[in-house]
């Protein structure tokens, strides 16, 4: 049997305990390289860094940092550093949860959506924790057990897995949903701010969550300590839609 290959991401920087912890867990799936960002590049969502060079750093055995995004990180680790394609790539663990609307703006997710564009099996996994502690080898354990099976069967095509896990220990765990991606929306997260000198500012960040009710969503899973499995594709058309533009605007638009 030919030794697996997987690559290691996150979007908290390289020395994030949750990508520590993954590392630990999943060394048995087979050669385990971490490549990571070098500082935290929360929120950077789907970026490219194009206006300057990146810098790569060997850390220690298997494990590269970037001074760039987590999307820099899977392009260069899989179109430089690596001497072949990974057989699976896993993004995390983020020490929050992405769910719903939250995935617009993941990196985690984000480098995730950039190896499955490069054909490559993927998996975003994060710890859906709103405060400490943090229970990151209940996430580990359930990933290497999901990534096992991954590795058998492989994904569908251009389809990548978002995952949050409840946190809480593992025996806690109400099983495992296969869910839709619902909303989650956040009221009151920008904040207004005064420097010394009374000139005002915004900072963008925290807010108060509110979840789609549907029992079939991602947020409703983790509400009731179930592991959330989303599958995300791709091809984000809307095709009902295109078929009501084709068949009810394109007469207008000649």
């Amino acid at each position: 049997m030919n030794m697996k290959h997987i690559l290691l991401t996150n979007d908290d920087g390289i020395h994030a305990p949750g990508l520590k912890m993954l590392f630990q867990q999943s060394r048995n799936l087979g050669k385990t390289v971490i490549i990571a960002p070098e500082s935290d590049n929360s929120a950077a969502s789907h970026s490219l860094t194009m206006n300057r060079p990146l810098r790569v750093r060997e850390i220690a055995d298997n494990m590269y940092s970037v001074d760039g995004t987590p999307t820099d990180c899977v392009t260069i680790g899989i179109g430089k550093i690596l001497p072949q394609k990974p057989d699976l790539v896993i993004s995390g663990i983020n020490p929050g949860p992405n769910l719903g609307d939250d995935v617009s703006y993941s990196g985690t997710v984000s480098a995730a959506i950039e190896s499955t564009m490069l054909g490559i099996p993927s998996i975003a996994i994060s710890l859906a924790a709103e405060s400490e502690p943090l229970y990151y080898e209940t996430a580990a354990a359930f990933i290497v057990r999901l990534a096992t099976i991954i590795l058998e069967k492989g994904l569908p095509s251009d389809t990548l897995l978002n995952v949050n896990v409840p946190n809480i220990t593992s025996d806690g765990i109400r099983g495992v949903a296969f869910t839709r991606r619902g909303r989650r929306l956040y009221d009151d997260a920008i904040k207004e701010t005064y420097d010394p000198w009374g000139r005002k500012h915004y900072w963008i960040g925290g807010g108060t969550p509110s979840f789609d009710a549907g029992e079939d969503t991602d947020s409703a899973a983790i509400s009731v300590n179930k592991i959330s499995i989303t599958p995300m594709h791709l091809d984000p058309t809307n095709y009902e839609a295109l078929k009501i533009l084709r068949e009810e605007w394109a007469g207008f638009l000649k």
